[in-house]
């Protein structure tokens, strides 16, 4: 419990068997009410660990998407009554102690989503973010910053804090089952009103660290440039686009 409010921790997860309890032991316990893990489809011992640290532990039955997943995440978090949900990857590349801060600030109505950025600051690279991310992400983010007319460090962390308003209004059912469906949401959210901010975080890459390679990144940056100029043509009423329709499909 913060602030009165209750806080749940998703962990959208595959094959993180060798870093899910080292995330795990980095959380801030004392003030999150349920941690929840879903499980895409691992062919490692993730759901064996997940339960045997006491981890809400949900499965699908085969490997349906990080998009999916997530989504799987947030419908399972809503249906504990969750008033702030926290979601974090279990690959120990993000630290996990900022909960508390992140959660803090949805609780308290200062912002509706709240992003961990690794880029603010200098961490980054210093992380270990492969030069080539570090450049596409930078781009991508100016790129959109520019169609949307925000001033965000990063649209592509994988951290995030959400109140339960915002998973409950926004169209997610219309976004994809991939890895662009943190763009998707995002965007969203900012299309619909929703306060957006940001922390800086420390990262750590390593060989244990979840990342998509260099193929499954250009998919992903063409995906973010479509959503982008979905947005561009939403916001201008030019066309009716599904991501952003108000009576688009919920969780």
């Amino acid at each position: 419990m913060i602030h009165n409010k209750k806080m749940v921790v998703v962990m959208p997860a595959y094959n993180a068997e060798r870093t899910l309890k080292k995330t795990f032991d980095g959380l801030p316990h004392e003030f999150i009410d349920e941690i929840i893990l879903v499980d895409d489809g691992s062919i490692d011992k993730t759901i064996l660990v997940s339960r045997s640290i006491g981890i809400t532990t949900y499965a699908h039955d085969r490997n349906k998407g990080y998009g999916a997943n997530q989504k799987t995440c947030y419908r399972r978090a809503l249906e504990t009554g969750a008033d702030v949900i926290v979601m974090i990857h279990p690959d120990y590349q993000y630290d996990p102690r900022l909960v508390t801060a992140m959660g803090s600030l949805v609780a308290q109505g200062i912002y509706d989503v709240v992003l961990a950025s690794r880029i603010l600051g200098a961490g980054a690279l210093k992380g270990g973010m492969p030069f080539y991310k570090y450049v596409s992400n930078r781009v991508l983010t100016f790129i959109e910053n520019i169609v949307i007319g925000q001033k965000v460090s990063e649209y592509h962390t994988g951290y995030r804090a959400f109140s339960r308003d915002v998973l409950t209004r926004l169209p997610l059912g219309e976004d994809s089952d991939d890895f662009v469906f943190d763009n998707e949401m995002l965007l969203q959210a900012f299309y619909f009103g929703f306060k957006v901010g940001e922390i800086s975080c420390p990262t750590r890459y390593n060989e244990e660290s979840s990342s998509i390679n260099f193929a499954r990144s250009v998919v992903y940056g063409l995906g973010v440039l479509g959503a982008s100029a979905g947005y561009f043509f939403a916001k201008r009423k030019i066309r009716k686009v599904p991501l952003f329709d108000p009576d688009g499909k919920r969780l």
